[in-house]
């Protein structure tokens, strides 16, 4: 059946009307697009800008899934993602801005961030010279470390010169291994090598592993990049994970909320439609013909992209054959799901004063397992973002990683009394970098997994992906063309992962696999 559907694509692309995006549920689009989110909107965004109609159906009220913002009494507080990752000229996300016409963002660059570790305070530096002194004189400066930290600085800079390429995994035939090649150029194919390594491997390599210290940094860096810890992370991604800042931070004037009005504006400007409140329940048909159904009714598309959790993928596509091709990969991470806490407070900005730095990343104890409060992150909007907050005020976001299960199966007291304990306990810990930190908020709210799953709508409010091992990751991700000819996969379910840099990578394997799959068919 599916064969003859393929067969069928080029008959079924005539009939499906044509392709203007503006037409409604009863127009055909070349390509809609579930789930907008930054990976979903930035395929959007280039699949437009190339020629194509495109529809984006968004569950949520707005733009920006776990990259998103909400707003209440004047502030815009980050949901997700508080910083934008390579956004500058050469850069991932400096990429997609030329790809489809948006100029520099409205951004500040961050020069880096705190970590406030149990015994000592370490300044992440986005220059690189000055981190190197910096981690050399506080984490230690023997020929061990040196050459540990030699040679997560030589994999970071050949796999983010990688990236920039639009490197593809996992490898799906000659064509990606070729184009791979290329991306990590001769120069970079030795380290390839350390595709089967873990960071724990390497700390043990060099006599580290036991430097409470050094892994007690390196731990919160990778928790917090590939959801995992110092002993299962795979040793390339952590080298990504660990140098994010030397590939530039940024947060956009207006945080998250600023950065959507810009992207969401180029997509109308383009052409490209945007339904929000527009939850997808269920994907019918076959490429040249599907069908979408939603409570708004009934979309139709020659393509699909499914720019949400795979295992909601799985779900409204239980009729196609991506759901069967699925089942393996979610039996294999049931386990490896995470979720997140986050205290969003509106404070007088009296009471963030003081501080050179507007990011800070908190380690309790280095005993302790990380998550629920052990390894948070506390940002806080720029003096006189406006966009962000009131005049006078500053708006300020408490994150921290916990277990779903932890979560699961309360009953409404006890999910109450669990909500409340993480808030105050977040905001305690959050004094050691702003010691007056909500004595007069003016807002105060607590966010849960089940916050992300009634509002984000991620199943049982897992967000980012899963906890990357090397049993699930790179070669053996979720590959983005698993759905077959005219379905694709994109977003932190997928290669590489969570992350604005992660995402529009993403974004770049699919638009242009789509385009090169239209090109065949038409």
């Amino acid at each position: 059946m599916f064969r003859t559907c393929v067969q069928n694509a080029a008959r079924n692309e005539a009939g499906c009307g044509d392709g203007r995006a503006d037409r409604g549920a009863d127009a055909c689009a070349d390509v809609a697009v579930i789930g907008g989110g930054m990976a979903g909107m930035a395929t959007a965004l280039r699949l437009q800008a190339a020629g194509l109609s495109t529809i984006v159906l968004e569950a949520h009220g707005h733009a920006g899934g776990c990259a998103g913002y909400y707003r209440k009494r004047g502030f815009s507080f980050d949901v997700g993602a508080t910083t934008l990752v390579d956004f500058g000229p050469g850069g991932v996300g400096g990429e997609l801005l030329d790809g489809v016409g948006i100029p520099p963002l409205d951004a500040q660059e961050l020069p880096g961030y705190q970590a406030h570790l149990p015994d000592r305070r370490i300044t992440l530096h986005r220059d690189q010279a000055a981190w190197h002194a910096e981690r050399l004189r506080t984490l230690g400066d023997s020929e061990r470390h040196r050459a540990f930290w030699d040679l997560l600085d030589r994999l970071a800079h050949t796999f983010w010169r990688a990236s920039r390429a639009g490197v593809r995994l996992p490898i799906r035939g000659p064509a990606d291994a070729l184009h791979d090649l290329r991306a990590v150029g001769w120069s970079g194919l030795p380290y390839a090598r350390h595709l089967n390594r873990t960071l724990g491997d390497a700390l043990r390599e060099h006599g580290l592993r036991t430097d409470a210290a050094l892994v007690g940094l390196l731990a919160m860096l990778v928790e917090d990049t590939v959801h995992t810890g110092v002993d299962d992370a795979p040793l390339i991604n952590a080298a990504l994970g660990v140098t994010i800042r030397g590939a530039g931070l940024s947060r956009h004037n207006g945080g998250m909320h600023g950065f959507w009005r810009v992207l969401v504006g180029r997509y109308r400007e383009l052409g490209g439609t945007l339904r929000t409140a527009c939850r997808v329940t269920q994907v019918q048909g076959w490429p040249g013909a599907y069908q979408l159904t939603t409570r708004q009714g009934d979309f139709r598309a020659r393509r699909i992209v499914c720019a949400v959790p795979a295992a909601t993928t799985a779900t409204i596509c239980a009729a196609l054959p991506v759901a069967a091709r699925l089942r393996r990969y979610l039996e294999r991470d049931a386990d490896a799901l995470g979720g997140a806490a986050v205290v969003f407070l509106g404070v007088p900005e009296s009471e963030v004063t003081g501080q050179e730095l507007t990011h800070h990343q908190l380690l309790q104890s280095y005993d302790r397992p990380l998550g629920d409060g052990n390894n948070m992150f506390v940002s806080v909007s720029a003096s006189g973002d406006i966009l962000s907050a009131p005049p006078g005020h500053r708006a300020v976001m408490i994150s921290t990683h916990t277990d779903l299960a932890d979560w699961r199966d309360l009953d409404p007291a006890a999910y109450e009394q669990r909500k409340k304990e993480t808030g105050e306990q977040l905001l305690a810990r959050a004094r050691r970098a702003y010691p007056r930190l909500g004595e007069r908020a003016v807002f105060a709210r607590t966010g849960t997994p089940r916050s992300y799953e009634r509002f984000g709508f991620r199943p049982e409010g897992a967000v980012g992906g899963v906890r990357q091992r090397l049993a699930n990751t790179n070669q053996h991700a979720v590959p983005h063309d698993l759905g077959g000819p005219g379905l694709w996969l994109v977003g932190d379910s997928t290669w590489p992962g969570l992350g604005t840099v992660a995402c529009v990578l993403g974004s770049r394997i699919v638009a242009e696999g789509l385009l090169k799959e239209r090109g065949r068919a038409g």
